[in-house]
């Protein structure tokens, strides 16, 4: 299917269907995720990050915390 009959089809599709249809997508790809190339900055950035984390030079915090945070801050 070319990419203007994969439109005209997704067009045609409910708010409820398209996310569905998103959240395949998004599984397929995690699914595939190792395929996907890292840019050479995007690695370098990682492990530059890694290291401060094992250095004790990064402090983490909780997804969850965050999230509540910036719900209250940006309501």
């Amino acid at each position: 299917m070319d990419p203007k009959q994969l439109n005209d089809e997704i067009n045609r599709l409910t708010v409820t269907q398209k996310l569905i249809l998103t959240q395949d997508i998004w599984d397929s790809i995690a699914r595939e995720s190792a395929q996907v190339p890292l840019p050479e900055w995007q690695k370098n950035e990682l492990e530059k990050r890694y290291s401060q984390y094992q250095q004790g030079g990064m402090e983490l915090h909780d997804w969850q915390e965050t999230h509540n945070k910036l719900r209250t801050k940006h309501p």
